[in-house]
This record gives structure tokens, sequence and C-alpha cells, in this order.
């Protein structure tokens, strides 16, 4: 939901207070409040002063936003080992995860690109909790892909040198700054525009901006997509929605 507000001066009270029948002949001067009437007039179209009387302006809230097209992809490659040691599970884990990395090196991933995500072991019990049977190794790799016109052939490269566990894609954009300026002007518009409207139902004219703040855009977070383990996997990244959000403050008349 938007937050929609917007302020006054006192100024536009008198104006307010002018047009509801201040009949009694006193004049009011911009920044005085002379009678009760000017108070309910201003209450009718939702008017607050502040404490002391005067407010900057009207203050409302713009926000804007643009697409982008995602152009990185991450994934996760894993594999599972089971031995009847510890050591042999870990080991045998440990030359496959090897094998995957070797592979997407070999698919043009860089090798800061290639991050370890995980190493786990834990014991294979018998039927009733006893007896360790044996053991389970698992052991996963993180890969950023930054082109996703390569990223099927870099699943099926991990894939075809053992990786039994894969996750992905999550699909984000590498730089959005662009996109941003963008969002960003079109809160501004948003907001120009909202003001503009309250400034004419007011019957005041609106001004220059007195300040800005910006609130902070809204980057969505990585889309992820269940990848089948098919060759010849097909990425499509679709576009995300990149927010800004303002909140601005106009001078009034």
């Amino acid at each position: 939901m938007k937050v929609l507000t917007f302020a006054v001066v006192v100024g536009a009270l008198a104006v307010l207070a002018a047009g509801c029948g201040g009949g009694n002949g006193t004049s009011v001067a911009p920044g005085q409040v002379s009678s009760d009437k000017s108070a309910q007039a201003a209450a009718q179209i939702g008017i607050q002063p502040s404490v002391g009387g005067t407010l900057p302006g009207i203050t409302v809230v713009g926000s804007g936003s643009a697409k982008a097209v995602p152009d990185v992809s991450d994934w996760s490659f894993g594999v599972q080992s089971d031995a009847e040691t510890a050591s042999a599970a870990l080991k045998e884990a440990s030359q496959a995860t090897n094998r995957i990395v070797a592979a997407l090196r070999g698919a043009g991933i860089r090798k800061d690109d290639l991050r370890t995500e995980q190493v786990s072991l834990y014991p294979a019990m018998s039927s009733d909790g006893r007896v360790v049977t044996g053991y389970t190794a698992s052991s996963s790799v993180q890969v950023t892909v930054r082109d996703i016109g390569k990223a099927g052939s870099v699943v099926d490269a991990a894939v075809g040198a053992g990786a039994n566990q894969v996750s992905g894609p999550a699909l984000r954009v590498s730089d959005s700054r662009s996109q941003y300026r963008t969002a960003f002007e079109a809160a501004l518009d948003d907001a120009r525009s909202r003001a503009e409207a309250i400034a004419a139902k007011a019957g005041v004219t609106l001004g220059a901006p007195l300040a800005i703040v910006e609130s902070g855009g809204a980057t969505p977070g990585p889309l992820y997509e269940r990848a089948a383990l098919d060759a010849q996997v097909q990425i499509e990244p679709g576009t995300q929605e990149i927010s800004a959000t303002l909140t601005v403050t106009y001078a009034i008349s």
C-alpha cells in the first residue's frame, strides 16, 4: 500500500478561512489563524498544522520502477557418497567434487566464480538405531554463471562429471544502476503528480521541492527455478523489476 500524506502552510489556512465566510471583517495575515472557522475548514480537507502552526509544504511519497533482464545465474552442484568408513566416504565425495570442479572449469567457469558451499558427514544407522552401518558424505560447490546463454552447457558438464544434486538457477541482474536511475526518475515524476493533485484540491500553488528523501530501492531477490537434469537445459531469464521510493516535500504559496 502506498502511503500518501501532505501538509500545507498556514498561509493556506487563511485562504480557506476567507472562502468559508469570515464575515466579521477580520483580516488574516499569512502564517496566522484568526478563528476556529479556519481550523474547521482546514480539517475538512485534511490539512494538519504542526506544533507552532506552520508546515513547510506538501509532502508526498512517490514510487517508480524499471525492468531489467537478469544476466547472471547462480547454481549449486553437489555429490553424495556412501562408504563403510567415514574417511572413505569423505574421500569419495572429495574426489567426485574435484571432478565436478574440473568439468566446470572446462566449461568456462572462472576460479573466482567457484565456491565450496558445504561439506557434511553423518553415520548410517541400523534399523534399530543402535549400530553404525556406514557413513554418508556430501559436498557441494556454488557456481556463478555470468553468461546465461551458457548455463545449460554448464549444468550438463556438472551432471556429466557426477553431480547428483543440482539446485538453481538463482537469476539476478549483475549491474542494476542504470535501471535504478530510471526508477528514481519515475518516482520523482510520480511524487510531483501526486503533489500537484493535492495542491489543486487544496487551492494552493505548488512550488519547487524543499526536501527529497530516498527511502531505498527494492531490488528483487534471485529468482529460483528448478532445473531438469536433461541434456541442453534451457534457461529463460525473463525480467525483474527494480523499484525506487522517494519522500518529497514541495513548497506551496
